[in-house]
């Protein structure tokens, strides 16, 4: 059967092969299919099914059909209130799926850990382009609910230098409003957080000789990803102020 490149992969390459996708398995594969299985034993459809291996020992998924918002301009619907609204409660949806499992264990919840447009599936339903789904479940991992929720902060209310700092204010606040998170009060700290361990794991990867880390620290994310910290620390108790 003939196999389409699906664009946007950074790290795996992805390809389409009817009705499903292949992929490497990624180094944590067998939680990853575990929580896959989980997900469709519970009947949310927001992530791709896990069917299995093929003769190349690659992951086979099934396609999610939809808009995957890899690229940098997007339409407004992809970023709309309601999109954003949307993608809180998706979160909310496969956190509560995960809460008190034996994948989860101690943890509050299984994390994506990996939360961004480009790892976002939209579909128009009639009313514009709304997420329906999320994939590349690479680094899924049991977590606390406020790390993915900074994650989502951070990626979809695009929390870096251009952004206007109220406007981004109330877009976080959609998000959290979408996922009907109580206490926020950690929510900017977990987006601190993730961009200094992004930006550390980038620039460790690339000294270790990773491909992958080497070409996104060539391509200047590391600096990039350094100055959305300190955007955000700079900003840090406007954005506190509207959560």
């Amino acid at each position: 059967m003939s196999e389409t490149p699906l664009p946007g992969g950074f790290v795996n390459a992805v390809v389409r092969v009817a009705d499903t996708v292949r992929r490497v398995p990624g180094p944590r594969a067998a939680f990853v299919h575990e929580v896959l299985r989980l997900f469709e034993r519970r009947g949310w459809a927001g992530a791709p099914p896990f069917l299995g291996l093929d003769e190349r020992g690659r992951e086979i998924l099934g396609f999610v059909d939809g808009h995957v918002a890899w690229e940098e301009r997007q339409p407004d619907g992809v970023t709309s209130d309601a999109s954003l609204a949307r993608v809180g409660a998706l979160v909310r949806e496969f956190h509560d799926v995960t809460a008190g499992t034996a994948l989860a264990g101690d943890a509050e919840v299984v994390c994506h850990n990996d939360l961004s447009p480009k790892n976002t599936v939209y579909r128009d339903g009639g009313a514009g382009l709304r997420p329906v789904a999320f994939i590349d479940w690479d680094l899924a991992a049991p977590g606390r609910r406020v790390h993915d929720v900074g994650h989502v902060c951070w990626q979809y209310a695009g929390l870096a230098p251009g952004a206007e700092p109220g406007e981004a204010a109330r877009r976080v606040r959609v998000i959290c409003d979408g996922y009907g998170l109580a206490d926020r009060g950690e929510v900017v700290g977990a987006v601190l957080w993730w961009q200094d361990r992004c930006r550390r794991g980038i620039e460790a990867d690339a000294r270790a000789g990773l491909p992958h880390a080497v070409r996104l620290r060539a391509d200047g994310v590391a600096e990039r990803v350094r100055a959305a910290h300190d955007w955000v620390a700079e900003h840090r108790a406007l954005l506190e102020s509207h959560l």
